[in-house]
């Protein structure tokens, strides 16, 4: 079963930290990127570029509009993304709970939707 793990933080902490912090907040994640495909779990991940280079956009009415930045003002930002394959929450979680972002922002973790349990064909299948 694949699991989605959203990591949220205040974007804004990344811009002030020194260069220091930010090795060591790479190298944890190194680490823990390494023990994700040890474990055989990591389907995918990625880190994400600042919200101030985001664009939402919305069609209204047939037409589409762009807007700058995320959808909603937040305290914390999505800031990357993993996709594991666990055989439930309760093992999603525990590796949710590994993430570097968990000690000072928040993890959700969410259940990819499984098509075909639904009856329908996988997109892109």
């Amino acid at each position: 079963m694949k699991f989605l793990l959203l990591l949220y933080g205040d974007e804004s902490q990344w811009f002030d930290a020194s260069p220091e912090d930010m090795q060591q907040s790479t190298s944890a994640y190194e680490a823990l990127g390494r023990e994700l495909v040890e474990a055989g779990v990591l389907v995918s991940g990625e880190g994400l570029e600042a919200t101030a280079t985001a664009k939402t956009l919305r069609v209204r009415d047939g037409e589409g509009i762009a807007t700058d930045g995320p959808f909603a003002e937040t305290r914390e930002q999505l800031g990357g993304f993993y996709v594991l394959e666990c055989k439930d929450m309760d093992e999603a979680l525990g590796w949710a709970a590994k993430m570097p972002a968990v000690t000072e922002g928040s993890v959700e973790v969410r259940p990819v939707m499984d098509y075909e349990a639904y009856g329908y064909d996988e997109p892109g299948a």
